[in-house]
C-alpha cells in the first residue's frame, strides 16, 4: 500500500546542473540548479527553473542566454558550491577552482572541468510561482571526449552524472545499465 506524502518537490532522479551566465558587466558566473530538464525534441531544448531573488536570474533575463553544465560524480563538490553563495559577493568561477569559457554560439560561460555543456538560448520565459522556468534552445552539446564510447555516443557510465535526491537533500551517483530503452518493455 502507498503512503500519502503530500504536495512535495519529489521527483527522481533531479539532475544536479550548473548553469552558466554572465551578468551585465561581462563577468561569469554560476549557479547550482536542481529544477531542470529536457523539455521538447523538436526544436531541443532544455528548462530550468530560478527564483526572481538569484543573481542567475537577473544575468538570465538581462543576455538571453546561458549554459546547462553537467558535472561528473568526482566534481560534487564544485557543483554543491556554486549553489551555496551568491555571484554578488564572490567570484564563484575562481573560489572553486574552474575555469569559465566563452561560448562561441551563447552570451554565456560554460565550465572547461566539466564533461557535459549544453549551450542554450533563451526561447521562452514561464512563470510557475515561485520560480520562473527558463527553457532554452539547445544550440550546441559539447562533450569531453573521455565520455564518449566509439561510437561517439555519451557513455552515461563514464559521465557519472549526479543526481540529487529532495527528499533527503542528498547527491547520489548515475552510470549503472539497467536495460535497452525502446525494448526492454517489449512482449512477444
Amino acid at each position: 500500500m502507498h503512503e500519502s506524502l503530500g504536495a512535495k518537490t519529489i521527483l527522481y532522479p533531479t539532475p544536479l546542473l550548473v548553469v552558466g551566465s554572465y551578468d551585465p558587466e561581462g563577468r561569469p558566473n554560476i549557479m547550482a540548479v536542481a529544477w531542470g530538464g529536457l523539455c521538447c525534441s523538436q526544436p531541443p531544448c532544455v528548462a530550468v527553473s530560478l527564483r526572481e531573488a538569484t543573481y542567475s536570474y537577473g544575468n538570465i533575463t538581462h543576455s538571453r542566454a546561458f549554459t546547462v553544465n553537467v558535472p561528473a560524480a568526482s566534481q560534487v563538490k564544485e557543483a554543491d558550491y556554486a549553489g551555496l553563495c551568491s555571484g554578488r559577493d564572490v567570484d564563484k568561477f575562481e573560489a572553486a577552482g574552474l575555469t569559465p569559457i566563452k561560448s562561441d554560439l551563447v552570451n554565456a560561460p560554460y565550465i572547461e572541468e566539466f564533461p557535459l555543456v549544453l549551450e542554450c538560448e533563451v526561447r521562452h520565459v514561464v512563470d510557475i510561482g515561485l520560480h520562473k522556468q527558463f527553457i532554452g534552445e539547445i544550440l550546441d552539446v559539447k562533450a569531453d571526449k573521455a565520455i564518449l564510447d566509439a561510437k561517439g555516443n555519451i557513455d552515461v557510465s563514464k559521465l557519472q552524472p549526479i543526481a540529487f535526491a529532495p527528499g533527503d537533500r542528498g547527491y547520489y551517483r548515475v552510470g549503472e545499465f539497467v536495460g535497452k530503452a525502446f525494448s526492454i518493455g517489449k512482449r512477444d
